[in-house]
């Protein structure tokens, strides 16, 4: 069990992609303190860990002039339509590859490659979040090209992916109307970590009870001055935003 998050790694980790399935170990450490300073350091030691591998892996893409974006929420606001639109109309002017974390199956990774991207799968098992080495293994076997961008789906959660720095270039966080408007009181450390905040199925507002002023002012408190752009990955309202975004933090990757 991780001692930082309370999740179960006994299922081991599977990095999968069209021609490889290999298991990979769990970054976390197995070991089981008994007294709070026992398990704070074994906390403290385990990010401290994932933190020098998250270092490595942000020198590995810098060195390939390769830009990741960690795409968090919790399960159900949408991030994967948004991803599926975001790949199918930016892959023509950005080179973008998709790593899918999700605790099992391959249903996302396969709504992906029907768009055409490279894409390559991490199950978790028991996991709740990504971690920097479930990264790097992934990257091996995605192998993305120079250049270009990496979207990283996260697994659904509001809580644990916000602990574990992948070495991402940078993080951006989904919401959806549905969920509430108290989420970033709710969830502090998650929206505190966003660099933009994605607020997704906006094309619902009239159907339901969420108050965008509210949302848009809690997520400030939370992280001031931070981008919330509101958008509908299902219709397509407000995307332009998000690509304009995406190509000012990734200049480098556009052609010419």
């Amino acid at each position: 069990m991780c001692t930082t998050c309370g999740c179960s790694d006994d299922a081991g980790v599977r990095v999968i992609d069209p021609d490889h399935i290999h298991e990979h170990g769990h970054g976390h450490g197995h070991e089981h303190g008994h007294g709070h300073g026992r398990t704070v350091s074994l906390e403290v030691d385990v990010l401290a860990k994932n933190d020098s591998l998250a270092e490595r892996n942000r020198a590995w893409l810098a060195e390939r002039g390769t830009g990741a974006v960690n795409l968090m929420s919790s399960p159900g606001s949408g991030k994967t339509t948004l991803l599926e639109r975001t790949v199918r109309e930016l892959s023509g002017e950005l080179p973008v590859s998709v790593i899918e974390g999700d605790q099992e199956t391959l249903f996302d990774a396969e709504r992906i490659r029907a768009t055409g991207c490279r894409v390559v799968q991490v199950n978790t098992g028991a996991g709740c979040h990504l971690d920097a080495d479930m990264l790097a293994a992934a990257l091996r076997t995605l192998d993305p090209p120079r250049g270009g961008v990496v979207f990283v789906e996260n697994v659904g959660n509001l809580v644990c992916p916000a602990l574990f720095d992948l070495g991402e270039s940078c993080r951006a966080v989904v919401m959806s109307v549905t969920e509430g408007a108290d989420k970033p009181l709710k969830y502090p450390h998650m929206f505190a970590t966003a660099d933009v905040v994605l607020l997704n199925k906006i094309d619902l507002l009239p159907y339901v009870d969420f108050d965008v002023a509210r949302f848009r002012t809690d997520a400030r408190k939370v992280r001031p001055r931070v981008e919330v752009l509101e958008l509908s990955a299902t219709r397509g309202d407000g995307v332009d935003a998000w690509y304009s975004w995406l190509r000012k933090r990734f200049p480098a990757a556009q052609p010419g």
